[in-house]
């Protein structure tokens, strides 16, 4: 049976719906533009701003056409006198509290406040101004995020995404009227609540209330040293939303003209984070097989199974502080960035005669997590810090507009050798269920010596934007040592997003899961989606960054991790093999159980 059709006028132009449609998305079918402030397409619909006020003819009162659905025979005016009246007051009241140095903050050309004062040229003051009377709260306790109480508007988007989209709540609204704030569990700083740092709340502010730490100086200050060697490792999640901050066209592929602007900026050796993406699936692929032999033909009772993923430091984070019965399940593979910066100041330090604690290591990442996770007392095996800055894509954006070139006219550069070469399975890490079908790659050709049975190597199965997606993969033929796993159902889970993370781990605390391996990404879309990409954030922008992922994926020559030549080298010259005892020296780690509360 269809769905029930409806038909409306807004501002006297007809259109047709489905029963359902609120007038925002009504309006939107006729290209007329509302402004929201505590709308957006990820949230549920609260309603708070009132900014998006339009008039219903026949209403008593003005209707938030965020939350008001459409009515058969409705007429709304989006544009009435009534009602430019009455969204510019509300402009206008929420400025009277808002901390309005523009110039100075760090949202400065991407509030979406501001971008409303603008175009509803707010200009004298009718309100009284009431920032002077109200309590700044400015918590730089976090590594990741920064919170400004003196920019927040309260429209609640952060609260509802740390609760809807991430299932953490670590931010909450508290006391009522104008006395209500934002605030954490009993008021206390970032870094001692739950936050996993994800940054999906910074993604979702519309102000500067919430930001990323920034590091950007530190950086200039160690690239003008002359004494420090300066490294930069890129993710893969940046080169498909890079250029959306720098005027290129959403989805578009900037590898090269990346490559080239880092050069450009003064780094001394530009390398490639998908280098030890590649390394970190001959590790965990290794780890996975050696647990189920140990599981299946050793009986060992001890060994944790499903084996997890642990590339994304906010869901490690959130692992501890919300299932630490789990923990040992996690693999104890570090994250391809810390891995890279272990290498980088021992491996990589020793072929190019530099001296470690000369050596400054810069990581351009999608996640304001990982700023977290570069200052974990674990990540320091090289004998120094193994990374030293992160910096998030948007702010290596600013960066590239600082030094002054002309992004969209660079020609593509390569990666520097050594840490640089890189397949196709380390790219597809930057989506959601890429890390799986990166290690499935591997995983099923060394069991068996046959290529993974799927169409050019594209396992359909563990891609989309489901929120979680699972798969099961026959093994056959496999080869003499692995013969334990004949005929086995191998089953595997994807998971990304932290609420769908909970629904996953809930089944395997239950015991009610056959799953062997898992893998999460703590963001909406996985990296491409995480909390330090170009904002604004939707499902289609996050769908067409995916695609330019595995658009990248099929256009290298190498597309499994275990034929990358660069990562033969260094396990011939360095590491020996996976697992070896220098790998778990500067390639593994531990976890620790972290308080709820």
């Amino acid at each position: 049976m269809g769905k029930y059709m409806v038909n409306l006028k807004i501002n006297n132009t007809p259109v047709q719906v489905e029963e359902g449609t609120t007038i925002l998305e009504a309006a939107k079918r006729l290209n007329f533009r509302i402004p929201t402030l505590c709308n957006h397409p990820d949230l549920s619909v609260a309603g708070n701003c009132r900014v998006c006020v339009v008039e219903v003819k026949g209403a008593r009162l003005l209707s938030a056409s965020c939350a008001t659905p459409v009515s058969e025979g409705m007429e709304v005016n989006t544009n009435s006198e009534k009602v430019r009246i009455a969204r510019k007051h509300v402009i206008e009241l929420l400025l009277s509290e808002h901390n309005a140095d523009c110039t100075k903050c760090f949202k400065n050309g991407h509030c979406e406040l501001q971008e409303l004062a603008s175009e509803y040229r707010y200009g004298d003051h009718i309100f009284t101004d009431l920032v002077k009377t109200k309590d700044r709260i400015l918590d730089i306790s976090s590594p990741s995020i920064t919170r400004d109480s003196s920019k927040c508007i309260r429209c609640q988007r952060c609260v509802r995404t740390c609760t809807e989209l991430q299932s953490v709540s670590a931010l909450a609204v508290a006391h009522k009227g104008d006395h209500q704030i934002i605030t954490t569990f009993m008021n206390k700083p970032m870094n001692d609540v739950v936050c996993t740092n994800c940054g999906q709340c910074i993604n979702r502010c519309p102000t500067g209330a919430l930001y990323e730490r920034n590091y950007i100086e530190d950086v200039w200050h160690a690239i003008y040293d002359p004494s420090k060697f300066v490294v930069v490792e890129t993710a893969p999640a940046t080169r498909v939303a890079l250029g959306e901050d720098l005027g290129i066209e959403t989805g578009q592929r900037v590898t090269g003209k990346m490559v080239s602007a880092l050069r450009k900026m003064g780094f001394n050796k530009v390398l490639d984070t998908d280098f030890t993406a590649d390394l970190t699936i001959l590790e965990e692929g290794t780890e996975l097989l050696t647990r189920l032999k140990k599981a299946l033909v050793d009986k060992d009772e001890t060994v944790k199974l499903p084996l997890m993923t642990s590339c994304s430091p906010g869901w490690v984070k959130y692992q501890e502080h919300m299932f630490p019965e789990l923990i040992d399940n996690l693999s104890s593979c570090k994250s391809p960035q810390q891995m890279f910066g272990a290498l980088a100041k021992t491996y990589y330090a020793d072929k190019i005669n530099i001296k470690a604690e000369n050596m400054i290591v810069v990581s351009i990442m999608p996640c304001t997590a990982k700023k977290f996770e570069c200052n974990r007392s674990e990540m320091r095996d090289s004998g120094f810090k193994d990374v030293d800055y992160v910096l998030t894509t948007r702010e290596l954006a600013m960066m590239i507009k600082q030094a002054g070139i002309e992004f969209d006219k660079l020609e593509d550069e390569s990666y520097d050798s050594i840490l640089g070469e890189s397949t196709g399975a380390a790219v597809i890490f930057g989506t959601t269920g890429g890390v799986m079908e990166a290690a499935l790659r591997t995983a099923y050709e060394i069991i068996t010596g046959n290529e993974v049975p799927f169409t050019n190597l594209n396992i359909k199965p563990v891609r989309g934007m489901e929120g979680v997606k699972e798969a099961s993969i026959k093994i056959k033929n496999t080869k003499p040592e692995w013969s334990f796993l004949e005929g086995v159902d191998l089953n595997v889970a994807v998971a990304h997003g932290l609420s769908n993370a909970k629904l996953l781990m809930e089944s395997v605390k239950s015991g009610k899961s056959a799953y062997h391996f898992i893998e999460v990404m703590g963001c909406p879309g996985g990296c491409i989606g995480g909390g330090g990409q170009p904002i604004p954030t939707t499902a289609e922008i996050r769908k067409r960054r995916a695609d330019a992922i595995y658009a990248e994926d099929m256009g290298k020559t190498i597309r499994k991790s275990h034929e990358n030549p660069e990562v033969s080298e260094v396990y011939k010259e360095y590491l020996t093999n996976p697992l070896s005892h220098k790998s778990h020296e500067l390639l593994h780690t531990h976890y620790k159980v972290r308080k709820r509360y």
